[in-house]
């Protein structure tokens, strides 16, 4: 398995529905308008393409000539597995100071990087091209754009973690679009965003297409993995869960539950998260367990072994093949996974995936 490599930040949704869609499945209680407000607070549908450079048989450097000038923000990108087809694909926006910045209108572009000639070595790891593939692929068409949706990570107060509620770096937002990449291989990734009315150019990390091909997907049985209870433990709720408050996603093991109950197993650190979205997501699956009741069975799965980063990744971990986290898992009552999301998400998103699982 490769190491755990969490992602800078993580995603938001490709567009907004309406409200009322928000919690079909989910009941009619008096919580179902407020839980409505909170998930769509915030957030923004994507904006029109024409708002953006059209590629009309543009290279993707001229798409980024295109623009006013190069950005002043940064951004992040929280995806890490990619298939041929629709992705969706996450990431944050931050100033030079790292702040964030929640209202950004942002488009992304790409280009296939050439592979290199046989028996050329990659200078930039076992992910990417060469260098010279890379610079190649400026020269490439472009496809896009791609605008961004933005969706808010806010939920009740009673759900807010400490970190979250008290934390500064906490994310608010995350942005994501759906790139339609046609195949295996690595994709260079440019944005356009607007910055004070004009319009600016950045690159950002390639997209590796096929990367990771044993991580359970839509359709597949999920893999058998017992999950640590706040029984197992004795109640010390500080070895199953890092969050503070700790979460009540641990009252069922996930072995115990598989293929006789819709289960939502969501993969997250709060406390060593390096992309600033875990203890918010599991904020949002706390909530989303309130509202569920017994539909389905809520499972929160640390990370790291005895919750250390030193001691390596948990063998939960390395059995579901994951290399980056947060990592959601929506499983129906027969134990086939009917939904995933890598990074984070907010609750509409979180209510799509459980429906999913309910469904079936």
């Amino acid at each position: 398995m490769p190491p755990m490599r969490a992602p800078r930040l993580a995603p938001a949704l490709p567009c907004l529905l309406a409200a009322g869609a928000l919690l079909g499945g989910c009941g009619g209680d008096s919580g179902t308008n407020e839980s409505t407000a909170t998930a769509l607070a915030g957030s923004r549908p994507a904006p029109p393409k024409s708002a953006f450079p059209t590629v009309a048989g543009r290279t993707l450097r001229q798409v980024l000539k295109a623009a006013d000038g190069p950005a002043e923000s940064v951004i992040s990108p929280a995806a890490t597995v990619f298939y041929p087809g629709e992705n969706r694909y996450p990431f944050g926006v931050f100033d030079r100071d790292e702040e964030e910045i929640p209202d950004a209108e942002v488009a992304l572009y790409m280009a296939k990087v050439p592979r290199p000639k046989s028996g050329a070595k990659s200078r930039s790891g076992s992910r990417g091209q060469t260098a010279k593939a890379l610079t190649q692929a400026l020269d490439q068409p472009a496809r896009g754009p791609f605008p961004a949706a933005i969706e808010s990570l806010a939920v009740k107060p009673a759900f807010r973690a400490k970190a979250t509620e008290e934390g500064p770096d906490a994310a608010s937002v995350v942005y994501s679009t759906q790139l339609s990449l046609p195949s295996e291989g690595e994709w260079r990734i440019a944005a356009i965003l607007k910055e004070d009315g004009e319009l600016r150019g950045t690159l950002l990390p390639s997209a590796v297409v096929g990367e990771f091909t044993r991580i359970p997907e839509p359709g597949q049985r999920a893999p058998v993995i017992h999950t640590p209870t706040a029984q197992d433990v004795g109640g010390e709720l500080s070895k199953v869960t890092t969050r503070i408050p700790p979460d009540s996603q641990n009252e069922v093991d996930y072995a115990e539950a598989l293929g006789k109950e819709p289960i939502v197993l969501l993969f997250a650190t709060p406390e060593f998260c390096q992309s600033r979205v875990c203890g918010p997501v599991v904020d949002v699956a706390e909530q989303a367990k309130q509202e569920y009741g017994d539909k389905a069975a809520f499972i929160h799965m640390e990370i790291y072994n005895d919750n250390d980063p030193a001691k390596g990744v948990r063998p939960q971990v390395r059995t579901f093949r994951l290399p980056s986290e947060p990592y959601l898992f929506a499983i129906d009552r027969q134990g086939v996974v009917r939904d995933t999301v890598e990074g984070a998400f907010g609750l509409k998103l979180m209510h799509e995936a459980a429906d999913k699982a309910i469904a079936r």
